[in-house]
């Protein structure tokens, strides 16, 4: 039974499975990393770490002196990643003093995988081709699932748990259960998938996935785009998951491709869900969605964009690893083409990486945003998480960003609304958060 997309369906747990063999994609991507045949939900396990991702916020400026106290080297600097994207460009003293930090420990420890002031980390980590199907990784940011749309079991730990992996290339983890998003349908034109996930945050809430593993699955969610789905497995921090997964596929591995990663499809095949294995299931139909706004503050204070009339903007911001990918500046492009954005908003945009700027360049895209007023911003987390380009005091800004806790891209009376680009480019265009199918059509 599926229900459509203003509504959840909650239905109890599976059957037990018919044979031990029977397991979730998280399961078997964990079992895998404990070098074990098969493991269940609530079982502790002690895995294996396939890469481990720093930034310079999260990175050497908290590790370098713990590493230090305790004597201990990395385990393995082919395994480590850091990515220079929080602090640049630098601002101020104190974010010279982070970023000089930062570059000074890299290369003291002659790190071989450091990407500096080249975009968002969670964009960077897959383009630079450091993620594919099968791997099991941890990142020093809280948006770290989003390698969980390559099929990879990636979550966001704290300083000390880092620790713990860049001294030993181990972590423990407790076995989740796995809440099944099956979405069935198509999205229509100017629905996307951060709609999506703001549908289940509205619905399910910011602890929705309980710190849970998520997979995301259904016909909608195979017809999406890797960038398309790189949102969801972002934004399943939002619903309180540990990872968002998307099993792969030939989309997988195309996008990969793009990048410089080939795989082949004995690197997907393992991975997916078998079908009769334990888990929560909700169904939801794309075709039914209508874009999706969350109001000030938080992510969950979710309404459909109609429900929103004629709130006036003064910026709209299109940014961050959930909103600035190609794909997003794309849709922006679309809504935008030959028109100009109203008098008295300031549309930002900042591309999630440099890479991502380059192909929006070639493809004309930067131009038709700059034609129609927009003003572009370096590839960094800048004003999603309050550095660099800070929203001012007062300010009522609809933002492609993942959150809208107060304060949080700036001043604490600025009022922040999310919406997907579609949703963010119509109301610049319109001066109101708008309804971008009602210009596409």
């Amino acid at each position: 039974m599926v229900i459509p997309a203003h509504a959840s369906l909650d239905v109890a747990p599976a059957p037990p499975a018919t044979g031990a063999a029977r397991m979730t994609l998280a399961q078997k991507l964990i079992a895998r990393a404990a070098g074990r045949a098969h493991v269940t939900p609530g079982e502790i396990v002690n895995c294996r770490v396939d890469l481990a991702m720093f930034h310079d916020s999260s990175g050497p400026r908290r590790l370098a002196p713990m590493l230090a106290e305790i004597g201990a080297p990395i385990w393995d600097k082919n395994k480590v990643v850091l990515v220079i994207d929080h602090f640049v460009p630098e601002a101020d003293d104190e974010s010279r003093k982070i970023v000089r930090f930062a570059r000074d420990w890299a290369a003291e420890q002659k790190l071989p995988h450091v990407h500096d002031s080249q975009g968002i980390c969670h964009i960077v980590l897959p383009q630079g081709g450091h993620l594919r199907p099968g791997m099991f990784a941890v990142g020093g940011d809280s948006h770290s699932p989003t390698g969980g749309a390559f099929g990879a079991y990636m979550f966001g730990i704290g300083a000390t748990e880092m620790l713990g992996v860049v001294a030993t290339g181990e972590i423990w983890v407790q076995v989740p259960q796995t809440i099944f998003m099956r979405w069935i349908g198509r999205l229509t034109d100017g629905v996307s998938a951060k709609d999506m996930v703001l549908m289940m945050l509205g619905r399910h809430g910011m602890n929705g996935g309980q710190y849970q593993a998520l997979e995301f699955c259904g016909e909608a969610v195979q017809a999406l785009s890797m960038p398309e789905r790189m949102t969801l497995a972002n934004m399943s921090a939002e619903l309180g998951a540990q990872v968002g997964l998307v099993a792969p596929d030939a989309t997988t591995q195309a996008w990969l491709a793009m990048q410089g990663t080939r795989i082949g499809a004995d690197d997907t095949a393992p991975w997916f869900s078998d079908e009769d294995a334990a888990g929560i299931r909700h169904a939801f139909d794309a075709s039914a969605l209508e874009p999706q706004v969350a109001l000030p503050h938080s992510p969950a204070n979710v309404r459909p964009v109609s429900d929103v009339p004629n709130m006036k903007i003064d910026i709209a911001y299109i940014g961050a690893c959930t909103g600035a990918k190609v794909d997003d500046l794309r849709a922006a492009a679309r809504v935008l083409a030959g028109y100009r954005i109203a008098p008295g908003v300031q549309l930002l945009v900042a591309p999630a990486s440099l890479r991502d700027h380059e192909l929006a360049e070639r493809e004309g895209i930067v131009r038709m945003l700059t034609e129609a007023g927009a003003q572009f911003l370096p590839s960094s987390c800048g004003a999603c998480a309050g550095y660099g380009s800070r929203i001012p005091e007062g300010a009522t800004v609809i933002s492609s960003t993942a959150r809208n806790f107060k304060g949080r891209m700036g001043a604490a009376t600025a009022e922040v609304y999310l919406g997907s680009p579609f949703t963010v480019a119509a109301s610049a265009l319109r001066g109101v958060i708008s309804d971008a199918r009602e210009i596409l059509r």
